[in-house]
């Protein structure tokens, strides 16, 4: 049994143990499960509970967001970059996509140097303001690449 301020009070029935805490206006908690016997604790419950919301709010407050925008481009957009480097989303209407000549596509080789072209132009343009964090890769049919300020 561990007494509220934090010492060690001894070994002691469950009763007894129950009495000690109702004669102190506190709760009887188990602490400590599996050692045998089982190792319990006198204290404010609510108190407890409290101050560890109080630590969460805390920590949740020094939390660093970070906030992802996609911009989806395709060849030829011009006004999606204006909106990039004004920090609003743009999504440019329609789809190009190539044909794979093999089963292992290569962003650089074939239809997909249009694509990596665009992210190219994109990074180009906006590197007075960002630098590339991740460089393009393709994704299925997508291509991506991740832009971080600088």
């Amino acid at each position: 049994m561990i007494a509220n301020d934090g010492e060690a009070a001894g070994r002691a029935a469950i009763d007894e143990a129950l009495a000690a805490a109702q004669a102190r206006g506190l709760d009887l908690v188990e602490w400590r499960r599996w050692p045998r016997p089982p190792v319990v604790k006198i204290m404010d419950y609510g108190k407890f509970k409290f101050e560890q919301a109080k630590a969460a709010r805390a920590a949740k407050k020094k939390q660093h967001v970070i906030h992802l925008k996609e911009v989806k481009y395709r060849p030829g957009s011009t006004i999606t970059i204006s909106r990039s480097r004004r920090g609003t989303p743009g999504v440019s209407p329609g789809r190009q996509q190539g044909e794979g000549d093999d089963d292992v596509p290569r962003p650089t080789d074939g239809p997909y140097r249009a694509g990596a072209g665009v992210l190219d132009r994109v990074a180009e343009e906006l590197k007075d303001i960002s630098k590339v964090e991740q460089e393009a890769k393709l994704e299925g049919r997508n291509m991506s690449m991740v832009l971080a300020p600088k």
